[in-house]
């Protein structure tokens, strides 16, 4: 007598592209991370997405001028969408050139360009130049305002409110965290690659004035190509950063440390902290073909599947021979697919732990077959 066969909802393709023995698969354990002085630090990287150090890092804080990369991203925006152009000349009101703290030395009444201001708020953190683009995009800065906080929920940073463009000291509610602004730089660096790519500069000169961007960090580590810098009395010396090494980009966060050395001794241990024990590999990319499989009644007889993003994969150094990468498919596949439609998973062990798990979409359509097909397919799946 023949056992039936089990109902199964998915049955499994085993891709194995590095297995060694189980006793090699257990990963080695990562230290700690290292002491940081600081209200609350956050270090992720930036393809993956994977946390790799962390402290109070969803509490409210204030940002100081950690502030401007949001001032930023949403300049940006408007560019990208038409809204604003770079070689817009912008009309410096007199609340711009009055506002206090770091400048760039605008002048009542001048007409300078979007990319110049941009860059005088980027790389010498000038706050009279945040309030000029704030109001040239939004009117006044309190309905600039508004369109940060619509970016900040869009982008899911849940522990952050935006009450004006600079970061400066207020009586409103203004405060950002460590997770929500390694959020927003992750999403900048994506979004606005050619734009990240000022906050590198290392001085800028503006009406006679040489002002050096305040990263220590763009001297002291090379692979250091961009962040920002904030201080107030009540911030303290905070300072986000992103740094790329041999493919692999990590973001740091530091936020609440006693000096402006102290932001960039933080932030550094961080850095080092993260590519001495972690490496990131780029497994899948987007669109390619990872399997074929049956599909059943359509035009064609054979689906692609892949995957829709890159898939990243961050992982304790020297464990990628011991990854382990499997596809769960549905078990019938009938026609018609359109192209994105998911029709199983990939996931990404190491140890046994599962890392990560992305759907499987088809890479292109096939359509419903003609009456045929669909008998002949029809009747095949019957002696199944």
């Amino acid at each position: 007598m023949n056992t039936p066969k089990p109902l199964l909802k998915f049955f499994i393709l085993l891709l194995t592209f590095a297995f060694n023995s189980i006793a090699l698969a257990a990963s080695v354990p990562v230290p700690s991370a290292p002491r940081i002085a600081a209200s609350g630090f956050f270090l992720q990287d930036f393809n993956s997405g994977k946390v790799l150090a962390e402290k109070n890092s969803q509490q409210r804080l204030p940002p100081a001028s950690l502030t401007k990369i949001m001032t930023a991203y949403v300049v940006f925006n408007e560019i990208t969408n038409g809204h604003l152009d770079l070689n817009d000349l912008v009309t410096v009101s007199e609340k711009a050139w009055r506002t206090p703290g770091s400048r760039m030395f605008i002048e009542v009444g001048k007409k300078i360009p979007v990319e110049t201001l941009i860059k005088g708020m980027l790389i010498q953190s000038g706050n009279d130049a945040s309030v000029a683009l704030a109001e040239h995009v939004a009117g006044d800065e309190q309905t600039f305002a508004q369109m940060m906080n619509q970016q900040a929920v869009k982008l899911g940073m849940t522990n952050s409110y935006f009450s004006n463009s600079t970061g400066l000291p207020t009586k409103l509610d203004h405060y950002t965290s460590a997770q929500d602004l390694g959020k927003l730089m992750r999403a900048l660096i994506r979004d606005f690659p050619t734009f990240y790519k000022w906050e590198s500069e290392k001085e800028m000169t503006y009406n006679g004035i040489t002002q050096k961007n305040r990263n220590r960090l763009l001297w002291r580590d090379k692979s250091v190509d961009g962040g920002k810098t904030g201080h107030t009395e009540a911030a303290k010396y905070c300072l986000v950063s992103s740094a790329l090494r041999d493919g692999m980009r990590i973001i740091s966060v530091v936020m609440g440390t006693n000096s402006d050395n102290a932001r960039a001794q933080e932030s550094q241990a961080l850095i080092n902290y993260g590519y001495r024990f972690y490496e990131t590999h780029r497994l899948y990319s987007a669109g390619e073909k990872l399997t074929s499989t049956r599909i059943w009644k359509g035009a064609s007889q054979q689906l692609d599947l892949g995957l829709n993003d890159d898939l990243y994969i961050t992982i304790p150094r020297k464990q990628y021979n011991n990854l382990d990468a499997q596809m769960e498919l549905e078990p019938k596949i009938i026609a018609p697919a359109t192209k994105g439609q998911q029709f199983g998973f990939v996931k990404v062990s190491l140890a046994g732990t599962e890392l990560i798990r992305k759907p499987l979409i088809a890479l292109s359509p096939v359509a419903t077959g003609s009456l045929f097909q669909r008998l002949y397919d029809e009747a095949l799946m019957m002696l199944e």
